[in-house]
């Protein structure tokens, strides 16, 4: 099951990252969508810091 988790977070950020290079080649070439670029990368690292978030979570016992 981590080894699936891992995999996921991985491919969810580097949808982040496609996300932001899409907001970068719309910034060089106006026709693009920028916004859309930013959102898909908003909402991946979002997932990616709930992820990491909830790993802490689970290791930290003061929190539990």
């Amino acid at each position: 099951m981590s080894i699936g988790v891992t995999v996921a977070v991985v491919v969810v950020f580097a949808l982040g990252v496609l996300g932001l290079a899409r907001h970068e080649g719309a910034r060089e070439n106006p026709a693009g969508a920028s916004a859309l670029g930013v959102v898909q990368a908003g909402l991946c690292f979002l997932a990616c810091a709930a992820v990491v978030a909830y790993g802490i979570y689970l290791i930290v016992p003061q929190f539990h």
